[in-house]
This record gives C-alpha cells, structure tokens and sequence, in this order.
C-alpha cells in the first residue's frame, strides 16, 4: 500500500487482494470511476459502460450483460475469429513463412484484432489485415486504426501528468498532447458516426444482425452519441486486451521451449482424439485446451493487459489493511504489481509457469478475481472474458500448430503504460513452417 499525491488530488496505490476486493465488491458502491477519471476519458469515450458511474453504467451492463450471455453472439464471435483467421491471418503468416522475411507480430495481432472486433461490433469489416499491403484495408480504416492508438495513448497520458489539471489547460489553449488528442478524436468519431448514421437510416434495429451496434440501437430512446461512445468502449477494449496479451504470450512461449512442447502436445491431443479436420477449433475444441488455457493465463499474470485500474472514494474509508482513503481520493490498484508478488504467486512468482493454473488432473482451476484482477473483479466483472479467450486461444493453437516462431528481442522487451501494456517497439518475429 502507497499514499501519493498529483497535483491537488491524494490518492492509494495497492496491491493488496484483502484490498481489491473491499473496493471491487464488498464495498464498492463507496468506490465508483468517479469524476476524476470520468473527465479525463470522457473527451474519447463519452459515458460509455467503462466511463459511467450510477444508473447510466447500470442500464449499459444490464443491457450488456443479457447479450454477452446469449449463445448467438459467442456463436457469432467464433465464427467472426475463425474466418479471420483462415481467410487472412494464416495466410499471411504463410507468405512469410516461405519468403523467410521477418514479421511485426504485434502489429500484425493488432490489426486482427481490430477487424475482429469492428465486425462483431459494427458489422463492418475493415480489412486492415490482409494478404497483401493495400489489397482490402482502406485508408479511412487505416487512419481511423491510426488515430484509435493515438487517442488512447494520449489519453492515457491525462493520468500521468504531473499537475493535475495541466491537460485542462493544454485542451483549452489547444496546444501540444491536446492538440493531437482533438485531431485522432475527430478521426475516430468521425468513422464511427458515419457507420452509425449509414445503419440508422437502414433501420438496422430491424436487420437480424448480430453485431453490438444493432443490439444496443434496438433500445428505446438510445441516440447516436450514445451508441457512438458504447460502441467506441468495445472497440478500445476490443482491439487492445487481446492484441497486447498475444504478443507478450507469443513472446514468453518463443522463450520457453518445455511451454511450447507441452501446448503442441495437447493440440496434436485434442485434435486426434475429436478426429478434426477443419484448419481452426470449434468452441469446444478449445474449451479442451486446458495447458493452452493456463498459458496464456499464466503470461496475462506477468504482463497483465490492464496493468493498473482506478476507482474514486466517495466518503471517508478504512481498507482491511487499516489504510485510511479520504473522501475524494482516487485508489489505484496494479494488476502488474500483484503478478509479480511473492505473498500472492509465491516465491516463483518470476517464472512462466503455466502449470500452477493445473490442479493434479491437468484441468485449469482459476484463481480468485481480487487475487488475479486482470479481468477487473466484483460488478464490473469484464463481460467479454470468455470472448477473449476464445480469440486468444484459436489464434494461438492455430499458429502454433503450423509455425515455429522465433523472436529477435533480446532479454526482456520493454513496455509502453497506455491504458493497455503494448510492447515497446513491436515482436519482430521469423517464422518457419512446423514439421508435423
């Protein structure tokens, strides 16, 4: 636990589980976003459901939460992750495999995920990952993509300035980080809205699709800027988590050759026993993949995609640990912080080890939200869990079926603190096709 200060405003930095779960769930109607974080991000993503507090977050996670829950739409996303990766992703991967030319994994993931996420939450399809460069992605997609990165990078910036309200300033002058902040932000909601208006006017409450936008226009009363900032939340959450979560997944496997035997094994396991032909895994395939599971599991504990969360303290307060938080403070907890700490992961805590997920039967047994709060933990529980792994885990038996995956950083990669753990400088990665 930390006390700290920015600018005007004190807050707690923790890494205490006892602690996240007194914020998170047992007390967590004292701890909302809170109107320090809601106005930093508010220029980006508006009131969606990651930036509301009160009855507009709640109307958004109910409305939310009914859909994540329906079979049709993981239906929906299975189908969406498996036609991008037989369609685009693999063959790629294979032109570079036969060419021998390296390859910008991390850009390469965050362009699929991009299309991913645009189509499960538009319905569009931007093609930013193709075959070949310039030969499906516009330039409208490649600039909206562009300037997402930069309206969160930029964002995120807001949160670690040193004068609290020097952003404030810097917006109203319009100089500088602002500046650049105004010009992505016009870009990505600009995109946005004109796929927003083009669906409106087709009545697309009506059109049987399956995609969030038309989910959530079928709301009474929703208007545009409404279904502009929901939709604009899930493509940040979207695309980022799990884009970033592969690459540091990829990387720590390239460095780990017991992993990367222990994973070929139960794909070659899984695949034989259910006699499966097609190129990608079903839902069930998957859900099978129990080492596969605890891997990238065990590689989101060191490099948590989110690493750091906040929340605001409405009255006075007292954490478990006997920390008093004023009223008015914000309190930080590191998801980062909390996988590398020995009283919580043990003395190992260092090492990749995917088997610490495994009870004695090799299933994956999961680990309590406020000890490992990657996925955030209590009512704001993160509702696109499982669609994460099910994007995170095809595209990782996938290509590591097919290729041999060699990284050329050397010892440890550094990280870019946005508002998701980016690896700095990208994997450059050589692949070479996997003799079966």
């Amino acid at each position: 636990m930390g006390l700290c200060s920015i600018g005007s405003t004190s807050g707690i930095l923790t890494a205490n589980p006892a602690n996240v779960e007194h914020m998170l769930k047992l007390n967590s109607n004292n701890y909302p976003k809170g109107q320090r974080t809601i106005s930093m991000m508010e220029d980006f993503v508006g009131h969606g459901i990651f930036n509301s507090d009160g009855e507009e977050w709640k109307w958004q996670r109910k409305t939310a939460s009914f859909e994540f829950n329906k079979k049709s739409l993981r239906n929906f996303v299975v189908d969406t992750v498996h036609s991008e990766i037989i369609n685009r992703l693999l063959p790629i991967l294979q032109q570079a495999a036969e060419k021998g030319v390296k390859v910008e994994l991390q850009d390469v993931l965050e362009r699929f995920a991009f299309d991913n996420i645009c189509r499960v939450a538009f319905g569009e399809d931007p093609a930013c990952l193709t075959e070949e460069e310039g030969s499906g992605g516009s330039n409208k997609s490649e600039e909206f993509m562009a300037a997402l990165t930069d309206a969160q990078d930029l964002s995120a910036a807001r949160f670690l300035g040193s004068f609290e309200n020097l952003w404030r300033i810097k917006k109203f002058l319009n100089i500088g980080s602002e500046k650049r902040l105004k010009k992505a932000l016009s870009i990505v909601h600009g995109y946005s809205m004109k796929i927003i208006r083009s669906r409106m006017l087709k009545g697309m409450e009506l059109d049987g699709r399956e995609d969030l936008l038309s989910r959530f226009a079928s709301i009474k009363d929703i208007n545009e800027n409404m279904l502009r900032d929901i939709v604009t939340s899930f493509l940040l959450a979207g695309r980022e988590t799990t884009s970033t979560a592969l690459t540091w997944f990829f990387w720590l496997v390239s460095t780990s050759p017991d992993v990367e035997k222990k994973i070929l094994d139960e794909i070659k396991c899984v695949r034989s026993s259910k006699v499966i032909t097609t190129e990608t895994f079903s839902f069930d395939d998957l859900r099978d993949m129990n080492y596969l599971h605890a891997a990238i599991t065990e590689s989101m504990r060191l490099y948590p995609p989110v690493a750091l969360d906040t929340v605001s303290c409405k009255e006075d307060d007292v954490m478990p640990d006997g920390t008093f938080v004023g009223k008015g403070w914000f309190v930080t907890y590191s998801a980062y912080v909390m996988g590398r700490s020995d009283e919580i992961c043990g003395e190992d805590c260092m090492e990749f080890k995917p088997e610490r997920w495994l009870d004695e039967n090799g299933v994956f047994k999961p680990e309590s939200p406020f000890r490992y709060p990657v996925f955030h933990a209590g009512p704001r529980m993160c509702l696109g869990k499982e669609m994460a792994y099910i994007q995170m885990k095809s595209i990782a038996a996938c290509m590591l079926e097919r290729f041999q995956i060699r990284s050329f950083k050397e010892g440890t990669p550094d990280h870019i603190l946005s508002l998701a753990l980016r690896m700095k400088g990208g994997l450059p990665v050589e692949l070479s096709k996997r003799e079966n």
